[in-house]
């Protein structure tokens, strides 16, 4: 009855999970709670996976990563990519992924994307290309790297955990990192081979091109306010037009004077121009409602939308990408009082190949939607400092503690040196590392908060009881049989195989975390009724979980790149199916010939 409603509870745990009524992390929580209310579990059992070592040592990595992109320490190699890039697309991907890998080996990925993103641009826009060319390279770059060390991607240290938790210990730093080299010197090889023949020339390179990519041809207009409109003599604020009509006034232009934000509280008279956003059928309802004009082709604003990008000296536009940690994530534009928050206005919102223009302030904001917003150039530069949001332009150095930026490269060389050695388990480097982080300056106490990847430690911690479940009530030991009894008469390297195949499937529909939890204990019980080596298949579990690429779901920073690239959703499957296939093919082997089949004595 156990095994019944364990399996029963994992099956409807991968609905949600799919479904995705509801956040990742609430669903999680949400298992744990009818685990314990079912007595699969114990209350303490239950809430074990908040203090787990995994759980710890991956908040401690999230905090790190962060000390290292406030010092700037990886802005220190963008020369480099700006010299040895070149202007062939193959060298360009060789050298950028050459770069972004091993430092992902050793700082958390989003972050490192989180960086090169503005960087890349740049880059592109000096050589004239497109950006949907580098950032597909870009993000799997990082995840390919993320597998030449245990500290490159929390998954890796999920199953290093999961390898304690069942007995087998931690993994060493680099225990894995033979096949981790050489999955990523392969992976890179194909993707600067390749990728350049298979990905669009989409997005626009030029800046000067954002409103064509953004069709804002069709939603910015000027309107005049005629002598007898009911407007003039009030002030935007009292009309309340922008509140009852999805409309927001960017700039307001009087006698060849242009008046930016903040405008609300400025009187209106006639023959004022207005620069707006919204859409025509608005903007029909006010001229018949208040008497305005529209006019047919803009005289003061940009020149077609496509020279001064609604910019002048003070007034500017800028993309902002909203991150994976964003506090703004499941609130709209209006319950944030965006405007008034960032002094800036939101244009228009692309989220995916979708792009959203109507009804923006009531639209729930998710990870990965890159705003085009517009406002002064001075607002751009607060927004730069905040966790949440992420301009797409080079950030400015003068945000970045540089002084600091030997401290916190020390103190992470100090953490993996300590950890290789195996003299201090790498939780208790990691949390020392922390410390360190804040005392020296390299981090404010209140950052550490903004650094951490709450979403995944609430995963975690949902999903460490199910795996408890599954190993007490027997329901590992029931899969592995059935699976045994299955495919038993195959060879090692087949088993290892299907186990890659099945937790690469499994974490595009679930997390890469989650896949690792559920697939891990799984493999080792099928490894052991064939009397073969444990490690071997945790290693397979373990890199098809984080080797990701069929979706711009599938991983953290497919997402972070699917809007920004102008992507569609297939360009994802046709650069990443063959680099699966590929991997699916020489990892099972490479751990076969390096770690071998055969039980460890």
């Amino acid at each position: 009855m156990a095994i019944v409603l364990t399996l029963t509870v994992l099956v409807l745990a991968l609905i949600c999970f799919i479904g995705e009524w509801l956040p990742v992390d609430i669903t999680a929580i949400t298992i744990t709670v009818v685990l314990m209310l079912l007595g699969l579990v114990t209350p303490d059992e239950g809430i074990s996976g908040f203090s787990n070592s995994a759980t710890i040592t991956v908040m401690a990595m999230f905090i790190l990563s962060e000390g290292i992109g406030r010092t700037g320490v990886i802005q220190i190699v963008r020369d480099l990519l700006m010299q040895w890039g070149g202007n062939k697309p193959s060298q360009q991907i060789f050298v950028m992924g050459g770069i972004v890998g091993p430092i992902t080996a050793f700082i958390n990925n989003t972050a490192v994307v989180a960086v090169f993103l503005p960087i890349v641009e740049d880059w592109c826009k000096k050589q004239n290309i497109s950006v949907s060319k580098l950032l597909i390279p870009l993000s799997y770059s990082t995840v390919l790297g993320g597998m030449i060390t245990l500290i490159g991607t929390s998954t890796n240290i999920v199953a290093s955990g999961m390898s304690k938790k069942l007995g087998y210990g931690e993994f060493g730093l680099f225990q894995f990192t033979p096949v981790g080299l050489i999955t990523f010197a392969v992976g890179l090889i194909y993707l600067a081979i390749v990728a350049p023949r298979l990905l669009p020339d989409r997005k626009p390179s030029s800046s000067d091109l954002v409103s064509q990519d953004y069709r804002l041809n069709d939603y910015v207009s000027e309107v005049v306010i005629k002598p007898r409109s009911s407007l003039v003599g009030q002030t935007l604020r009292s009309t309340e037009i922008q509140r009852k009509f999805d409309l927001d006034v960017l700039e307001l232009i009087r006698n060849d004077s242009h008046f930016p934000q903040p405008i609300a509280d400025k009187v209106l008279a006639a023959g004022d121009i207005l620069l707006v956003r919204g859409s025509r059928a608005d903007l029909l309802k006010i001229r018949d409602e208040r008497g305005i004009d529209i006019l047919p082709d803009m005289q003061f604003g940009p020149k077609a939308l496509g020279e001064a990008e609604l910019s002048s000296e003070e007034e500017g536009v800028a993309e902002v990408l909203i991150l994976s940690n964003s506090n703004l994530i499941g609130s709209s534009l209006k319950d944030l009082r965006f405007r008034q928050r960032y002094n800036a206005t939101v244009l228009a919102i692309r989220r995916g190949e979708e792009l959203l223009r109507e009804r923006m302030g009531k639209i729930p904001l998710r990870f990965g939607d890159l705003l085009l917003v517009q406002g002064p150039k001075q607002s751009f530069l607060g927004l730069q400092t905040t966790s949440d949001l992420l301009v797409m332009e080079q950030q400015d150095i003068e945000t970045l503690r540089r002084d600091k930026a030997a401290i916190a490269l020390a103190i992470i060389v100090g953490v993996v040196v300590i950890a290789a050695f195996d003299w201090v388990p790498i939780l208790v480097t990691s949390l020392a590392g922390v410390i360190l982080m804040i005392i020296t300056g390299c981090l404010k106490p209140g950052e550490i908060y903004g650094a951490v990847r709450w979403d995944i430690i609430f995963l975690l911690a949902g999903l460490f009881p199910l795996g408890t479940a599954m190993e007490k009530s027997g329901a590992n030991e029931w899969l592995a049989s059935n699976l045994v009894a299955i495919g038993g008469h195959f060879s090692g390297y087949w088993v290892l195989v299907f186990f890659y195949l099945a937790t690469s499937l499994l974490t595009e529909l679930l997390s890469n975390n989650a896949a690792v939890i559920l697939m891990i204990p799984v493999a080792i019980e099928v490894a052991k009724t064939l009397d073969l080596n444990p490690f071997a298949f945790m290693f397979a579990v373990t890199f098809a979980a984080s080797n990701s690429y069929l979706t711009p779901i599938g991983y953290q920073t497919n997402t972070m790149v699917y809007g920004p690239g102008g992507y569609k959703f297939l360009d994802f499957t046709r650069v990443g199916a063959p680099l699966n296939l590929l991997l699916l093919v020489i990892t099972p082997l490479l751990i076969v010939w390096l770690y071998g089949l055969q039980p460890i004595q």
